[in-house]
């Protein structure tokens, strides 16, 4: 067998799953996976042994969903004894195995001596971050012979040290399992592998798959290189992760550009964070997030939904068309968030595609019932992507120019979400009503550095009608990192 180029069999995997016409393919998982292996026949940047290996994958993925939609064959394992010496821990992760669909993708209790080269990566309040290598890896393939699973041997892991879950209730223990089995279920969201306890605290430890980088540094590395098809791919790409949790009726509650990960073997865009976005034990009265990104209904107190999510796509839109983070020059907070609930949205670069722009609106809109749900945000971005991906004619003229019309500044705020409790927001804020009742008319395109003077008068008013109370601010760093395919999801494992 000659050698095999596996930077070059994943990144054909990643255009024939990109460049499908869901047109023509619905929800018929069978259908999908053969346009997807004629796609990889038909690539001629692969060797015959690498188009087979692409084949091998592929069909790793298409046995997984046939389990997931109760077409195919469960195999079942014994796992060893093991105990976290914590009931509702062990409950956790046996829940967790009991809806495990392929041997790559099992959530298991890890010994924490199974560890070695533990290094410290980042601190923030919520956690500790560490980098590993994980001695035995993950599992990987079935064994028929032996009967057993098989592993792959070291790998390179991080350990994310999780604060008060001894303190968790009841509810976040059953949150925690719904996220960690939709986790492993799609590959795109990043994997966790199971967890771990630090010998030195006794904290429990999340094992999840490392990545090469997150968005927000791909694009600061990389903006000026970046054409518009790469970038619509990338939206296209984050939107259809999020389809797969709400699919499975679940918010992710924390997007932002620190929490889209990217693995450059593969080229392939992950959501991270899903689950776990916040502590254990958080107060109920507050919210938790990157306020940048934080939809203006919940800044302003009313129930996280579906469309809250859409709000901050919207929001990871405009950083992906501009390469900065929105709202980069506002230092207050409160300031911001006044601004947001009254209508302020990032400067749209003139350089941008008209319908880009129009589905970008639209997930921002102040009303969240005027916003695209899930399956239409979806339709409407493949749409945009397939045009891109199969007219290379047409981009060459469309590299943004970036640098002309943004002013990028570093602002370590952003780089961070935390826990707000915003006492009395003034009431004439609420930008949803407003909008509803027709008493005011809000610009979508107004130019934050416009804004200022005004929000700083708003400020005033709503310091003096709280007594000089702003925001009780906890900062918690995270520093780390029509037509629709309903029923697919290609799993590359790396």
């Amino acid at each position: 067998m000659s050698t095999i180029r596996r930077e070059l069999i994943y990144a054909a995997l990643n255009r024939a799953f990109t460049s499908m016409d869901y047109s023509n393919i619905h929800d018929d998982l069978h259908k999908g996976y053969e346009v997807m292996q004629q796609k990889i026949l038909a690539d001629n940047s692969l060797t015959e042994d690498e188009k087979t290996e692409a084949i091998r994958l592929s069909n790793k993925s298409y046995d997984r969903d046939k389990i997931r939609l109760n077409s195919g064959i469960r195999r079942i394992s014994n796992f060893s004894n093991w105990t976290s010496e914590n009931n509702a821990i062990d409950d956790l992760i046996k829940n967790c195995q009991m809806e495990t669909l392929t041997p790559s993708k099992i959530i298991e209790w890890i010994p924490y001596n199974k560890f070695q080269n533990v290094k410290y990566l980042t601190r923030g309040g919520f956690s500790k971050i560490y980098t590993a290598a994980w001695i035995d890896g993950k599992y990987g393939e079935w064994n028929t012979k032996k009967q057993q699973l098989i592993r792959y041997g070291e790998q390179t892991v991080v350990l994310k040290e999780l604060i008060n879950v001894k303190n968790a209730d009841q509810s976040w223990f059953e949150e925690a399992k719904s996220h960690l089995t939709i986790s492993n279920k799609y590959s795109a969201i990043i994997q966790c592998f199971g967890l771990t306890k630090n010998q030195l605290n006794g904290n429990y430890m999340l094992v999840i798959k490392k990545m090469d980088t997150n968005l927000r540094e791909y694009l600061q590395q990389n903006n000026n290189q970046l054409i518009w098809k790469e970038r619509i791919k990338i939206t296209f790409l984050i939107i259809d992760a999020l389809y797969w949790i709400h699919k499975e009726n679940s918010f992710h509650r924390d997007l932002h550009s620190g929490n889209i990960l990217y693995s450059q073997l593969n080229d392939a865009w992950l959501i991270s964070d899903f689950g776990f976005c916040g502590p254990a034990n958080r107060p109920s009265t507050s919210i938790y997030g990157n306020l940048s990104y934080i939809a203006p209904e919940v800044i302003n107190g009313y129930e996280y939904t579906f469309k809250s999510d859409i709000y901050s796509i919207a929001m990871l839109m405009w950083e992906i068309s501009s390469g900065q983070p929105p709202f980069i020059n506002y230092e207050q907070d409160t300031i911001l968030a006044l601004g947001i609930i009254d209508g302020m949205r990032p400067k749209i670069i003139s350089e941008i595609p008209l319908k880009y722009k129009n589905l970008m609106e639209q997930c921002w809109d102040a009303d969240p019932l005027k916003r695209p749900d899930i399956e239409l945000l979806k339709s409407e971005m493949n749409i945009i992507n397939l045009y891109y991906q199969n007219n290379p004619n047409e981009l060459p003229q469309l590299k943004t120019k970036i640098n002309e019309e943004t002013n990028c500044k570093s602002n370590s705020k952003l780089f961070t979400s935390k826990i707000y409790e915003f006492k009395n927001l003034l009431e004439l804020k609420n930008a949803t009503e407003e909008k509803q009742k027709g008493k005011r008319k809000f610009d979508n395109n107004l130019d934050e550095n416009n804004n200022k003077d005004k929000n700083l008068k708003k400020l005033k008013l709503y310091e003096n009608k709280n007594e000089g109370y702003l925001t009780k601010e906890l900062m918690l760093d995270i520093d780390n990192n029509n037509y629709i395919s309903k029923e697919l999801d290609f799993d590359i494992d790396i």
